[in-house]
């Protein structure tokens, strides 16, 4: 499934230096004139609201970059990779590319937002405390992507987590508000809904943290349940590194696991004390869920005395 296609779609305009949709078009026609990407439909791709299904659009962009990777690639790869491969093809650094990319959209929007929202789109790891009573005490790691789409806030999120049942996959709005960052994920095909509230990003937007809430997965009853979270930027992701996620075993640091992922962070004990201070922080133990039987015992209470009152209404 194609994806982050707004986001490459802007890189590819920043490299070129094409100001419109219009110059984006005619660059495509250079290298095929009877191209399948046309102003109607890119208008639709640049905002997020569709994405190129013709295989000769992403052949073409392929050529039109230069790069030595198929059209496929363009299509599956993610952002971080993408950015990387076309940086090094065309010998400019990585931060000017998102630079560039940054002040062209601000000016050809008019919107701060639209900028802001960019610089949050991307590939987090994430790690929270596991809610599954199989797996207590233990840390869980799923991977986060976040793309623009349309509107001045207009982001979407997909979240990943590889469990031993298979790949848990939910999806959502990403809402930047004044005083928080919100993020509604619900499962494709599923009822599973996650709900997360995050302090706002600040700049560089290298970590996200907050609380996520919803309900253990994999257990023998349905438990509310609420974990504080850590969200980590990833700028240049091991390669496959994004489709790793899961349970991590309970002596692998958090920051073993992220130089997997391809970030290497100095002084990893010092690190790997303050994250899990932070993950395991409050009377709660970083992770707090209801005793089914404890609610049932109220829910017993409360029940008796509606049915009675119901039925003494009914009986006068």
């Amino acid at each position: 499934m194609a994806q982050h296609i707004a986001q490459k779609l802007r890189l590819t305009s920043a490299l070129l230096g094409t100001v419109t949709r219009k110059d984006l078009a005619a660059a495509f026609r250079t290298v095929n004139p009877k191209t399948a990407f046309d102003l109607g439909r890119a208008d639709k791709w640049l905002q997020g609201r569709a994405q190129p299904r013709e295989h000769s659009v992403y052949d073409d962009w392929a050529k039109l970059l230069g790069l030595e990777q198929q059209g496929a690639w363009i299509a599956d790869c993610d952002l971080s990779g993408f950015t990387a491969a076309i940086a090094a093809r065309h010998n400019i650094d990585k931060a000017e590319l998102e630079r560039r990319v940054g002040a062209q959209f601000e000016t050809s929007s008019g919107h701060d937002e639209r900028s802001f929202a960019f610089t949050l789109a991307g590939t987090y790891a994430c790690y929270s405390r596991a809610w599954s009573p199989y797996h207590r005490d233990q840390l869980i790691k799923g991977i986060l992507s976040v793309e623009a789409g349309p509107g001045l806030h207009g982001l979407t999120a997909t979240y990943r987590e590889t469990l031993p049942t298979g790949q848990l996959v939910l999806g959502g709005p990403v809402t930047p508000a004044k005083r928080a960052l919100y993020v509604h994920l619900k499962e494709a095909g599923g009822d599973a809904q996650f709900f997360i509230s995050l302090f706002p990003q600040s700049q560089p937007g290298s970590v996200l943290g907050g609380y996520m809430c919803g309900t253990a997965i994999i257990g023998p009853e349905a438990q509310p349940s609420t974990t504080r979270i850590l969200i980590v930027r990833l700028r240049d992701p091991a390669p496959g590194a994004t489709s790793r996620g899961g349970y991590l075993q309970l002596d692998q640091s958090i920051s073993g696991d992220l130089a997997s992922l391809g970030m290497s962070i100095e002084h990893p004990e010092q690190i790997d004390r303050q994250l899990t201070r932070f993950l395991v922080g409050g009377s709660d133990g970083g992770v707090h869920q209801v005793p089914p039987a404890e609610f049932r015992a109220i829910l017993d209470v409360f029940d008796r005395h509606w049915l009675t009152h119901s039925s003494a209404g009914q009986n006068p």
